[in-house]
């Protein structure tokens, strides 16, 4: 089976197929399609066809034929060990700030962060993993050639400058609603473990959860507040077995990688008990800047809030 002609014809006729279809489209469409000549316009548009999967991939019930790619990187970093985070795009500050300092920390520890690009817990993932110097993965829910939202176009350079971008769709091919949720079995089936930071109940993030949680995978979900809507979806998935996250040790132990002992020293430790903004005008530092120090903090254990106090930990 010729898995480019497969990919292509697939991304044409706007269908979702494992393997060849017998009818007489397919056959015309086999009989005509010269692979080599467009294998050349992907490379002079600096694109690739990779047929040859990572295992995780390979081994989901429906996999791609291939994927396309763009970036820097060798396909064959699709075949180190990943972790897919995942969330609402319409996320709280909180969850941003966990997405972000999550990637950055699986990051640095040599993980490879997959997500989909999109606005919220996505992006934010992506700009933590690239925070540390480490290697990200966007999965496109549209053709290789579309950065999607268009707001994100520099967020695609910068990934594609040092890990990758893929899709199962050719060049050409629009975004539309039903090809997110194909997606995100790509998502989930890149990465041995897929982390949920904040979904509402029907959020796309949980259709991976439970792409991942259908292969076998490891799915942690970071708890919330029982009353934000935002949480409905990641508490469901703890009620339903998920492991909870409350650092990156969690995930880390998962790959069997010990974590670093945390940064010791931080100059908010010394000025707890305190709210976030006692702690702004304490330190004159800007609100964002204190609030990704205490989600560090949070996630190592080392400090705990309550009702908007925060205190050292145990």
């Amino acid at each position: 089976m010729n898995e480019l002609a497969l990919a292509v014809f697939a991304s044409e006729t706007g269908t979702h197929l494992i393997r060849p279809p017998d009818t007489a489209r397919w056959r015309a469409h086999l009989r005509t399609f010269d692979a080599r000549a467009y294998e050349q316009r992907l490379a002079t548009r600096g694109f690739r066809f990779v047929s040859d999967l990572s295992p995780n991939l390979r081994s989901i019930h429906d996999p791609p034929a291939g994927l396309f790619v763009r970036g820097a990187a060798p396909p064959e970093m699709l075949e180190r060990p990943a972790v897919a985070i995942v969330g609402a795009r319409a996320c709280s500050g909180y969850g941003a700030s966990v997405a972000r300092s999550l990637a950055r920390e699986l990051a640095a520890a040599g993980l490879v962060v997959v997500s989909g690009l999109a606005r919220g817990v996505d992006g934010e993932a992506h700009r933590g993993a690239l925070d540390a110097g480490g290697t990200t993965v966007a999965v496109l829910g549209c053709g290789i050639d579309r950065d999607y939202p268009a707001a994100h176009a520099d967020l695609a350079r910068r990934i594609a400058e040092t890990g990758l971008i893929v899709s199962e769709y050719a060049p050409g091919v629009e975004p539309a609603p039903w090809r997110f949720p194909a997606r995100n079995r790509i998502v989930a089936g890149l990465a041995a473990a897929t982390v949920v930071v904040e979904a509402r109940e029907r959020s796309g993030a949980l259709i991976t959860a439970d792409l991942a949680l259908e292969e076998g995978r490891e799915v942690f979900a970071v708890p919330g507040e029982i009353t934000s809507a935002l949480s409905a979806g990641t508490n469901g998935l703890l009620k339903l077995g998920a492991s909870p996250l409350t650092s990156a040790a969690d995930v880390l132990a998962a790959f069997g990688i010990e974590a670093e002992p945390p940064k010791e020293g931080s100059p908010l430790l010394d000025l707890l008990p305190a709210t976030a903004d006692e702690l702004v005008r304490a330190t004159g530092l800007d609100a964002s800047e204190i609030a990704r120090e205490l989600v560090e903090l949070e996630l190592a254990g080392r400090v705990v809030v309550y009702d908007g106090m925060y205190r050292q930990g145990s």
